[in-house]
């Protein structure tokens, strides 16, 4: 039997290194996490600092921590709720959509250069997998919650 584990773990070290160096703004390397900050305010829609955090699965301290540096690399804008003032909707810089183009550019060249090495039978067979995949952890009680 093969070790799912086994599997996982070198999927994710791998991925994990592709995204670890994704991009560099000004003198300042962005980590893996204010990557995936940047990719969810820019899928929301005007989405708060709460929505954002659980999303993420982060507490709200590490969290405001994280937006601050983006907000101080003018890649995110805090802006208080028209609707309650001690709400933050966060949104992207002009600079910060710039970065989040260029990292989405740089992924799928990398993961069309991964799938590249299969054939089109191999790479729909693994898209849909990953999708049955997706859809099993966010139905399962011990993981992945809030993720969707």
């Amino acid at each position: 039997m093969e070790n799912k584990r086994e599997i996982f773990h070198v999927l994710t070290r791998r991925f994990g290194l592709l995204n670890k160096n994704c991009c560099v703004v000004g003198d300042h390397e962005l980590s893996i996490v204010q990557s995936h900050i940047l990719y969810e305010i820019d899928k929301q829609f005007e989405p708060s600092m709460q929505q954002i955090a659980e999303s993420l699965a982060m507490d709200i301290t590490t969290f405001s921590r994280q937006i601050q540096t983006l907000v101080n690399l003018e890649l995110v804008k805090k802006t208080p709720s028209p609707q309650d003032k001690r709400v933050s909707i966060l949104s992207l810089t002009v600079q910060g959509k710039f970065v989040v183009t260029n990292i989405d550019h740089s992924m799928n060249a990398y993961l069309d250069e991964v799938f590249s090495h299969m054939n089109e039978f191999e790479r729909e067979t693994v898209i849909r997998s990953l999708k049955l995949l997706n859809e099993a952890m966010s139905k399962s009680s011990v993981c992945c919650k809030p993720l969707y």
